[in-house]
């Protein structure tokens, strides 16, 4: 399974680009008939995302490089435990 990235921004937090894709995630599951596997297992990480994810911490470390005009992304895969925020990637777009 790929892992859940997430591309927080000044206008929408970490928590609110999470919960826009588990709902969006939700809705394609439910749409597709609850056969996909994968979907479920997005889904389940996203959940765990919402969850026990310490949303101040996140915003935080992420607001400092996007008022520098830097991309962010937040990476969360299964071997993570349940309990462990996504960890922050600042992507440096020359590179």
């Amino acid at each position: 399974m790929k892992p859940v990235e997430l591309f927080p921004s000044l206008d929408r937090c970490i928590e609110s680009t999470a919960r826009d894709e588990f709902w969006k995630s939700v809705d394609r599951y439910m749409e597709g008939g609850r056969q996909d596997k994968e979907l479920e297992e997005t889904i389940e990480l996203l959940r765990a995302i919402l969850e026990g994810s310490d949303f101040r911490k996140l915003r935080s470390q992420s607001e400092k490089h996007l008022l520098a005009h830097e991309k962010v992304r937040f990476v969360r895969s299964k071997q993570r435990p349940a309990r462990q925020s996504p960890l922050l990637c600042p992507l440096n777009p020359n590179r």
